[in-house]
């Protein structure tokens, strides 16, 4: 049964990934690829942590906080330059 519940995670963590990318390419504007950028990175951080728990390794879980680290602060800098600009 668990197994099935981490099938059933990462086929749905696979479709987000590919619906943000969709509108990371086809964005009509700044701000919108922006957030799917966000979004792309948040799946991508749910992925490492679904492989984290299939495999059984917590040291991925270690590779994802950074990984959210790093993504947060990407984004905080896009978004301040498109405000306003460095």
């Amino acid at each position: 049964m668990v197994e099935t519940l981490v099938y059933l995670a990462a086929t749905l963590a696979g479709a987000a990934f590919l619906l943000a990318l969709w509108r990371f390419l086809k964005g009509p504007s700044a701000a919108d690829r922006v957030v799917a950028f966000d979004v792309l990175t948040i799946v991508s951080i749910t992925g490492i942590v679904v492989i984290a728990f299939a495999e059984g390794r917590g040291i991925y879980l270690d590779v994802a906080l950074i990984y959210a680290l790093l993504s947060f602060l990407g984004v905080i800098a896009i978004a301040r330059y498109l405000e306003r600009g460095f």
